[in-house]
């Protein structure tokens, strides 16, 4: 089946996306052929302890999941697979230096997105090199430590779940997770926030009044003061390009940027934290901040505010809010307004921002 699939992409692509895809349906393979049935690791004796567990608790959170949907269960997680690094793929995220806005990569069956993942972190450097020298793009490299393959595999237990306590594996497990039964084509910003929703809040479902998950929302909700403030500080960056226009190189607009992170970004980030009490290890401000960088970032936040809003306008619970948006999605086939589904959604919601042309 494997090799039917990756063939089938072959035959589907240009030259250019022929090297790409044979490493990363390689790696895939990898992935695939390296993994472990679960039972096998439960009765191994040199398995650790630790492994056991989480192993045991990502099995009965995907019970959870399927069962409270009324799903059928997919084969997804019945096998994990020990990888050789930290993360499982990198994410290379591309802006025009003179603006704050993600590049679109498109992939055949699949559609665009506003990223490109490579297995090996090698092969994601010299690609992001590629882009700035002949592109003169910002590049960011984000590691990722799980994804979904949106049902075309049977994704893995990955060893690099492991690092997440219980309550941040749960909600980890319920993101990916939702995207196998709700996935909209082209719409990466979309089916990210809305799996983040999801993932958040299965967590009350499933914890309920337990002291871990107390403590997990309170350092969650000033994390979200802080993507909001992150959200906002990027958008005074955003309003100085709009300013310049056309006027601007990308050389000034590097230098710009540079300025912004030294004197505004950082200082501001740093003196938030304080404000909110958010402790020091959990105020991860990194210092390599760019274009890119802002655009990956904003590619994962900026639209679950309204998500939010739209799920309580209606006062859906989880169950119902997925039945709804499941018919307004075939509502939306229907129509013939060149939008996007996103916009579609956004027209539901009073004073929520519609993208521009």
């Amino acid at each position: 089946m494997l090799i039917k699939v990756l063939l089938f992409l072959f035959l589907s692509s240009g030259c250019t996306m022929l090297g790409y895809l044979s490493e990363q349906g390689m790696e895939q393979a990898k992935l695939q052929w390296s993994g472990r049935d679960n039972e096998e690791i439960l009765n191994d004796p040199k398995a650790s302890d630790e492994m056991k567990r989480k192993i045991k608790l990502i099995s009965e959170y995907k019970d959870f999941f399927y069962n409270y949907f009324g799903e059928k269960k997919t084969s997804i997680y019945s096998k994990t697979t020990v990888l050789s690094n930290k993360a499982v793929t990198y994410l290379v995220i591309a802006s025009a230096k003179t603006k704050i806005e993600a590049k679109e990569f498109e992939f055949p069956l699949m559609g665009s997105f506003p990223y490109i993942g490579f297995f090996k972190k090698s092969s994601a450097e010299a690609f992001a090199k590629k882009l700035n020298r002949e592109e003169n793009l910002a590049t960011y490299i984000r590691p990722v430590y799980a994804y979904s393959t949106l049902g075309y595999f049977e994704d893995r237990i990955l060893s690099s779940f492991f690092e997440y306590n219980d309550v941040e594996l749960a909600e980890l497990v319920f993101h990916e997770l939702f995207h196998t039964i709700f996935f909209i084509k082209d719409e990466v910003e979309l089916n990210e926030n809305l799996a983040s929703l999801y993932g958040k809040d299965l967590l009350k479902e499933y914890f309920k009044d337990q002291p871990e998950l107390q403590k997990h929302f309170e350092t969650q909700e000033k994390k979200n003061l802080l993507s909001r403030k992150v959200v906002d500080l990027i958008g005074i960056l955003q309003t100085e390009f709009a300013k310049l226009g056309g006027f601007i190189t990308p050389e000034k607009a590097d230098d710009l940027t540079q300025r912004f992170v030294a004197e505004v970004f950082l200082p501001g980030l740093k003196s938030y934290c304080t404000e909110i009490k958010l402790e020091d290890s959990e105020c991860e401000i990194k210092a390599d901040w760019n274009q890119a960088s802002f655009a990956a970032f904003l590619t994962y936040e900026e639209e679950q505010d309204f998500l939010y809003q739209l799920k309580s306008n209606k006062s859906f619970d989880l169950k119902q809010y997925l039945t709804w948006l499941r018919m307004e999605h075939k509502n939306y086939g229907k129509q013939t307004e060149d939008l996007s589904f996103t916009d579609f959604l956004k027209m539901k919601v009073p004073h929520a921002p519609i993208a521009a042309d």
